[in-house]
């Protein structure tokens, strides 16, 4: 865990200040891929973007930040139970640990746990996202502003492709968050003893060399997105794609690519200042 953080400082120090090539013009409205800590290639790094389910990775910090006990019981209410988008199929009145509820949001994008969490911690959604927008001040996520802590597409809610190098960051090096999100299935339970499997929403893991994470996310406005991280022997990429039409098969291919370039002997593409 602390090779992933020091991980974490490597990619925030290096694409602070710079610009790198658009190799993949096609690949999505905006992406990054960042090499060793250097950032090597990318497209409208700037340019805001709804995030999608990539918000959960935010709202897992703001959770993480309370610091309750992961066996603290929390219950779902009517409008966690009743929301829209991916969901575990959790039900009004139903029970679960924090622990669990987590795991339902950050390994199968789970909307009504996000909720159910969101709840848990805050009197109303509005109170909720003021921290989340608080800790992305705090993470110098500039561009960035919330207003819906699932991804659910809201006006006025967007981010960057920059910005989220700096969440997921964040986010890999908080352990609760980094065992999660390397999770190809789970399986959680409510204290009345129900069980409810999960299958992570990640279709990377298991399936392409190296991934440890991160999140995945779709809504109609964001678009199919993603955050990646793997490691191959002594190489870390960082991998941002949103609203890339062929998520998995090209987080594939850029990752091979990006790896390609670490393995040669990090002979790079010149990045401009």
């Amino acid at each position: 865990m602390r090779a992933l953080a020091a991980t974490a400082l490597l990619a925030t120090a290096a694409f602070n200040a710079t610009a790198a090539q658009d190799r993949y013009p096609r690949a999505a409205a905006a992406y990054a891929v960042v090499v060793d800590g250097r950032l090597v290639w990318a497209r409208a790094l700037d340019t805001p973007r709804a995030p999608a389910s990539l918000a959960k990775l935010l709202s897992a910090l703001v959770l993480l930040d309370e610091h309750v006990d992961p066996a603290a019981i929390v219950t779902v209410n009517r409008i966690a139970a009743s929301t829209i988008g991916t969901r575990a199929g959790l039900r009004t009145g139903e029970a679960l640990t924090f622990g669990d509820a987590l795991t339902a949001m950050l390994v199968s994008s789970a909307n009504d746990a996000c909720l159910a969490l969101v709840y848990h911690v805050a009197p109303d959604v509005a109170t909720f996202v003021a921290r989340m927008n608080k800790r992305a001040s705090e993470l110098g996520m500039a561009a960035s502003h919330f207003l819906q802590p699932c991804g659910l597409d809201v006006d006025g809610q967007q981010t960057t492709a920059r910005d989220l190098l700096r969440l997921a960051g964040a986010a890999i090096a908080a352990p609760e968050i980094a065992a999660r999100a390397q999770l190809e299935h789970a399986s959680i339970g409510t204290v009345s003893g129900r069980r409810i499997e999960l299958a992570a929403s990640n279709l990377l893991l298991g399936r392409e060399a190296g991934v440890l994470g991160l999140k995945s996310g779709f809504t109609n406005r964001a678009g199919k997105c993603l955050i990646a991280f793997a490691q191959r022997g002594e190489h870390r990429v960082w991998l941002v794609l949103l609203d890339a039409p062929d998520r998995w098969w090209l987080a594939a291919g850029l990752l091979d690519e990006a790896f390609k370039l670490a393995e040669a002997g990090m002979d790079l593409p010149a990045i401009a200042p």
